[in-house]
């Protein structure tokens, strides 16, 4: 059984894979000012939950896009479990073809999105992975990631909002009943999630046009629940994509 793990700036997705099978899929808040042993703890209540011995762990992967953290979480793995994880980064073995200016620049997320997507879906692929930031990666058909789209999350954008706009409250992102909100926190979430949505098929369009074929587009990531069936554009929305990628890497790196 092999723990796979994620970092990034806003939640810590967590899971355990065994014979190719997700056992699950957790989510909880990076805290940079955890300690290893509170990140054990937290590892070891989620394993507790779905009757997991932390002994039954062979392995673990981890990448992360919080530099910080990732020595912290490598020491609560290696606490908990013996393992000692993979980290995603240089010198890894990837297989994919990275063609942006600064490869080094690309963050690990997006590497293991991209070869979670070019394995169970094919090319040319958009991977739309939606959290504190929305990235729009681009898979040609030849299998080179050709580069990226970077854009402020939908609860990034809200945070700015209400911080900007003193009358304005914090709102829930809960499937919209409609499109026209009838009250201020209707409309505010309404309005973040068919602008999200309006601007994915927008992108999609111009991406597609740009290549000059048609992509497969997947959606990722902790809000892309709320977004993707508001899509116009044919949207795959894949919870595990991630957890998926770190299983390819692991597998091709233990």
């Amino acid at each position: 059984m092999v723990l796979a793990i994620d970092i990034g700036n806003t939640n810590i997705v967590i899971g355990c894979v065994e014979n190719d099978v997700i056992l699950f899929n957790e989510r909880v808040w990076t805290n940079h000012k955890a300690t290893d042993l509170e990140y054990a703890i937290q590892i070891k209540n989620i394993f507790e939950i779905h009757n997991i011995d932390p002994y039954t762990i062979d392995g673990a992967i981890v990448s992360s896009v919080v530099p910080s953290i990732t020595e912290t979480v490598e020491d609560a793995i290696k606490k908990l479990t013996g393992c000692t994880p993979l980290v995603v980064g240089p010198g890894m073995k990837t297989g994919l073809r990275i063609t942006i200016d600064n490869p080094a620049q690309l963050g690990s997320d997006l590497v293991v999105d991209a070869v979670a997507g070019i394995k169970y879906y094919g090319a040319p692929l958009i991977i739309i992975d939606m959290g504190t930031a929305t990235t729009v990666s681009v898979i040609d058909s030849d299998e080179n990631y050709t580069g990226t789209l970077i854009i402020p999350g939908m609860r990034t954008s809200l945070d700015a909002l209400v911080s900007g706009a003193a009358q304005l409250p914090k709102v829930k992102l809960d499937p919209p009943k409609r499109v026209v909100g009838k009250n201020t926190s209707e409309s505010m979430a309404n309005g973040i999630m068919y602008y999200t949505a309006a601007g994915i098929d927008g992108c999609v369009e111009r991406i597609e046009e740009e290549m000059g074929e048609k992509c497969t587009v997947i959606a990722t990531g902790g809000l892309a629940g709320s977004v993707a069936s508001l899509c116009k554009k044919d949207v795959i929305l894949d919870d595990d994509l991630l957890l998926k990628g770190l299983m390819v890497l692991y597998e091709r790196n233990a």
